[in-house]
Formats: structure tokens, sequence, C-alpha cells
């Protein structure tokens, strides 16, 4: 564990070593807001809720969380410094976690920095603050299941453009797959099992149910099977490919 908690802290430190950190904030905080105020008319509705903030929340990852993933391993292997990084008296578990607990981290952090949103709502009305906590809880786990996607599609290649179109697509399809227009296609021809294993598979279905302010013990399962699922995948493309 202290090996794995070493690879975190240098991953994370070196996402503030560079303007990386502080344009990705930017960018996550200023849609953010755009998506709240403007597109989800947050002053229009006159609810005192978060609703509009987190509807949004599953389509900003689809853009931006590839784009964190899309260096974790590919710009090792294209540099030449994964050989280096493998050779350190680490387990190969133990690098495939501490990378990608600190891209969670700092997902996380930017996350926790829209803190004014829910300060605006509290000032301008009575919300209920348990849904708000589960609806960020629900939000990073989303987060942490897409980065863990992220870093198995970023292993498997050494261009970072590449990682973040697949990982974007992947990640488009577990989104769409909850969603009224995809389950309408399956309706009325497949069987109700299919039916219902589309939408169980959809990152979005899991997440709009947490946001309604009860964490699920099958949505929690759901986000922590999927970052395992990935991150086991993550370590054996690693190996397979540490030599190319």
């Amino acid at each position: 564990m202290q090996r794995t908690i070493t690879v975190f802290q240098r991953e994370l430190a070196s996402y503030f070593a560079t303007p990386l950190a502080y344009v990705f904030i930017i960018i996550f905080l200023v849609l953010a807001g755009v998506l709240t105020f403007f597109v989800g008319d947050f002053f229009e509705r006159a609810q005192a809720d978060l609703q509009s903030f987190f509807t949004f929340h599953p389509w900003l990852y689809l853009v931006l969380i590839p784009a964190l993933s899309m260096r974790l391993w590919a710009e090792e292997r294209k540099s030449g410094t994964i050989e280096l990084f493998l050779t350190l008296p680490i387990r190969l578990a133990e690098a495939v976690l501490g990378k990608f607990l600190a891209a969670w981290c700092f997902a996380g952090i930017a996350l926790a920095l829209t803190f004014p949103f829910w300060l605006t709502v509290n000032f301008l009305g009575e919300p209920d603050n348990g849904v708000i906590v589960a609806s960020y809880v629900g939000s990073w786990l989303m987060a942490g299941a897409i980065l863990a996607i992220g870093a198995a599609v970023s292993a498997a290649t050494k261009n970072q453009v590449i990682a973040f179109i697949v990982t974007a697509a992947l990640v488009f399809v577990l989104i769409a797959a909850g969603t009224s227009t995809v389950l309408g296609l399956f309706r009325g021809w497949a069987p109700a099992g299919l039916v219902d294993a589309v939408a169980a598979a959809s990152i979005h279905g899991h997440f709009a149910a947490i946001t309604r302010g009860v964490i699920d013990l099958r949505d929690v399962v759901y986000f922590l099977s999927l970052m395992i699922a990935a991150l086991g995948a993550n370590a054996i493309l690693i190996d397979l490919k540490k030599a190319d």
C-alpha cells in the first residue's frame, strides 16, 4: 500500500507541475456554469435544487474525463519512460492503482471546486442537502468509472488523440444506453430482458438514480465493478504491450 501511495503522490504532483491541471479545472468550472445557468435555466426553474447542475454531468464528463485519462499511459509509452517506470520496485497492480487514484483524486478536486453552486442554491432557498450530497457522490463515482475506462484505452495505444476518441466513443455508448431514444429502439421487438440489460448497462441511468437522493447499493456496485474491470484490463494491456 505504501508503494501505491508513493505512485499516487508522484502522479498527483505531476498534474500541478504543469498548466494542465489549472486549464482543466478552469474549463470544467466554466462549462459547468454555462450548462447550469444558461442551458439548464437554473434561475428560470425557480426551484431550490441542483438538478440543472448535475443533469449535464454525464455529457460534461464525456468530453473532459477522456481528455484527462488519455495521457495516463499513452504518454509513458510514447516517450519510452514506461520501461523505466516499471523497473521501479513496485508491482504492476500498484502502478496502475496509484496512477488511477491520482487522476480520480484530481477529478474530485475539480468537482469539489463547484461548491459555490451549492452555496448559491442554499442562499436562494432551502434545498434538500442530502440529495445534493448523494449527487456529488454519484458524480464522483461516475468520473472514476469513466477514468478507469480511459486508463485502459490509454494503455492500449501510444497516441493520446486515439485514446481520447476511443474512450469518448465507449463512454458515449454507455451513457446513451439508458436514454429513452435508445431504449425505444429496442422496445417493441426485443424481449424485456434485453431491454432491461441495456438499461442496466447505462452510466446515465445509474447516475440519475443516485441524483434522486438514494445511494442504492446496486448503483455503487455498478460503478465499482466498471472500475475494477477496466483497471484489470489496464494491467493486462500494460503487461502485454510494455515491450512494444
